[in-house]
C-alpha cells in the first residue's frame, strides 16, 4: 500500500490541528479587543518590550521547563534543528527578537491546543486585518518601487505606517491576552497554583501539536516507537 512521504503527513497533520481550532469548545478568558482594558499595564509593557514579553510568556507556557522548548514551537522547517536542545534560552531569545510575529502566533497555538481554546470572531477579525494591511503595504511598496512615483511612495508610506501601527497594537493585546490566560492556567480550577506541567503519553505515530487534553503541545513530530 502507498503511504504519503513524511512531509506530506506532517503537512496534512498540521491542517487538521488548524482546522480542529476552530471546533474548539473553550473561549478565551478576555477578547484582544478587550485585553488593554482589563490588563493596561501589562499592554503598555507588551507594547514597548514586546519581544521581551514574547520570551516571558513562552517560558511561561511551557510551565518554565525550557526542556520542552521547541524553536518556533514545532510549526517551521527549522524546527528542532537549531541547537534549542543544547540551548533553549539562547534560541528562544533569538526566536523572539528576529520572529516576533511568528514566536507570538506559536505561543497562541500552543495555548489554543493546550486548553481547547478557539478564538472569537472578533480576535480572527483583528488578526485578518492586521495580516491584510501587512500585505497591502507590501503590494504598495512593490508598486511604488517599479514605478518611481511620488504620489505611490507617499501613499505606500502613509499604509505602511498604518499597518506597522495596528500590527503593533494588535500583538500587544494579543500577548495581553496570552498573559490573562496564563494566569487563569496556572492557578487551576480548583484555585491552587499549577507548578509542574500537566503529562500525557503520545501514542506511536502521533504528532506533539495533535490537540492532547492536558498536555503541552507543540508542532514537531515525535519518533515512532
Amino acid at each position: 500500500m502507498f503511504s504519503p512521504p513524511p512531509e506530506q503527513e506532517v503537512s496534512k497533520n498540521k491542517f487538521d490541528t488548524c482546522e480542529a481550532r476552530t471546533h474548539y469548545e473553550k473561549k478565551w478568558k478576555t477578547d484582544v479587543f478587550k485585553a488593554a482594558c482589563d490588563d493596561p499595564c501589562f499592554c503598555c509593557l507588551a507594547c514597548f518590550c514586546a519581544p521581551c514579553v514574547s520570551y516571558h510568556l513562552r517560558q511561561r507556557t511551557l510551565y518554565n521547563d525550557m526542556r520542552n522548548y521547541i524553536c518556533c514551537g514545532g510549526y517551521l522547517p527549522c524546527s528542532g534543528k537549531c541547537g534549542e536542545r543544547n540551548a533553549p534560552e539562547v534560541c528562544l531569545a533569538c526566536e523572539s527578537c528576529c520572529c516576533f510575529g511568528n514566536s507570538v502566533m506559536f505561543t497562541r497555538f500552543i495555548l489554543q491546543d493546550e486548553l481547547r481554546i478557539q478564538n472569537s470572531d472578533c480576535d480572527n477579525c483583528l488578526i485578518a486585518t492586521t495580516v491584510g494591511l501587512q500585505q497591502l503595504a507590501c503590494i504598495c511598496d512593490i508598486l511604488a518601487c517599479l514605478t518611481q512615483s511620488d504620489t505611490m511612495k507617499e501613499a505606500s508610506n502613509l499604509i505602511d505606517c498604518i499597518a506597522d501601527s495596528m500590527w503593533c497594537s494588535v500583538c500587544a493585546c494579543m500577548q495581553t491576552q496570552h498573559k490573562i490566560q496564563l494566569e487563569d492556567r496556572d492557578l487551576g480550577s480548583e484555585g491552587v497554583p499549577i507548578t509542574n506541567a500537566p503529562t500525557a503519553p503520545v501514542m506511536p505515530g502521533r504528532y506533539v501539536n495533535e490537540p492532547v487534553h492536558g498536555a503541552v503541545v507543540q508542532g514537531i513530530p515525535v519518533s515512532r516507537v
